[in-house]
């Protein structure tokens, strides 16, 4: 199954190339005997013009294609100083169970449950989890071809990514009832919910900001550090007005300035598994935050524990 080190096309069966033939030469047609030259008139130019203008107004107009046309910006507010990155590590405050069938994508706390999407194909669902006892209290699973990624809640709706279908759906809260879907181009990889825009991550540097309405781009900020672009940013959660990240297949966890793209803090979150269990597991990724507690809550795909955690300054 692929995406147990999520690369950039999943474990499919491989198709073989074909190299086109070369196409025949056209037949040489014989050079046409000069004549006049006859112009088309100028209103029928015009005609022509407002007609396919029309034609593409509709398109635009009718497309719920996830808003991939609407205007973006890019490099907001590059130019300014970059800030101090302060090293953090993780404080483990309590562990608990984890189902290790879940392939965790995305991960969220909600009015004392954990709310969990889980991926792979045949294998996808949501599902609400009790974190005392990692009991899964419920679950839909979703359709064999989806492979579904981050989560995200806006009010009493769940937003569910999925990885390679450009498909996110909308379920219900309350009983996982399924609402509505809306497309979208690309991979999608983390989502969480600033409180205005739906915040997108797709295994690359950027982070896509959506109207949660309709799904349409509002801006797109590129993720850089010190040393140049972070990349491969997977599951995210918005705390407070800044975006925590997972960095695909490290023990890093990234602190990002949604306004300029800035990372401001770097999370060493090694070392939370022993030897024996990061055998039967695979990479980090799911980030909660409690406010209640004003702790996170951190996992890993097919991990046995999940950690209610603190992120603390690092002891050099």
């Amino acid at each position: 199954m692929a995406k147990r080190r999520k690369p950039r096309r999943k474990r499919e069966p491989a198709t073989e190339e074909v190299e086109e033939a070369d196409a025949p030469e056209a037949p040489v047609e014989p050079t046409p005997r000069a004549g006049p030259r006859r112009g088309k008139p100028w209103w029928l130019i015009v005609v022509i013009g407002l007609v396919l203008g029309a034609v593409v107004w509709v398109e635009l107009s009718d497309s719920n294609d996830g808003g991939e046309l609407e205007p973006v910006v890019e490099d907001v507010d590059v130019d300014a100083p970059p800030p101090e990155v302060e090293d953090l590590e993780v404080h483990v405050v309590h562990r608990y169970p984890h189902a290790t069938d879940a392939f965790t994508q995305g991960l969220l706390w909600h009015d004392g449950f954990l709310y969990e999407s889980t991926g792979l194909r045949y294998r996808s669902t949501v599902r609400e989890v009790d974190l005392e006892t990692g009991e899964v209290r419920r679950r839909r699973s979703l359709e064999d071809r989806y492979f579904a990624e981050g989560l995200a809640r806006v009010g009493d709706a769940l937003y569910q990514l999925t990885w390679e279908a450009g498909t996110v759906h909308v379920w219900s809260l309350s009983d996982f009832a399924h609402r509505r879907t809306f497309d979208y181009d690309g991979e999608g990889w983390g989502l969480c919910y600033d409180g205005t825009h739906l915040v997108m991550s797709d295994g690359s540097e950027r982070l896509t900001f959506r109207d949660p309405e309709t799904f349409h781009v509002d801006h797109v900020v590129r993720v850089r550090d010190d040393d140049g672009f972070v990349e491969h940013l997977n599951e995210l959660e918005c705390v407070d007005g800044v975006v925590w990240a997972n960095v695909w297949q490290t023990d890093r966890i990234v602190r990002i300035d949604p306004v300029s793209g800035r990372v401001t803090g770097d999370v060493d979150a090694s070392g939370l598994l022993t030897l024996a269990e990061r055998i039967g597991a695979d990479v980090l990724n799911g980030i909660a935050w409690i406010p209640e507690r004003g702790h996170f809550v951190i996992t890993g795909k097919e991990w046995p524990w999940l950690f209610e955690v603190d992120f603390v300054p690092a002891e050099n």
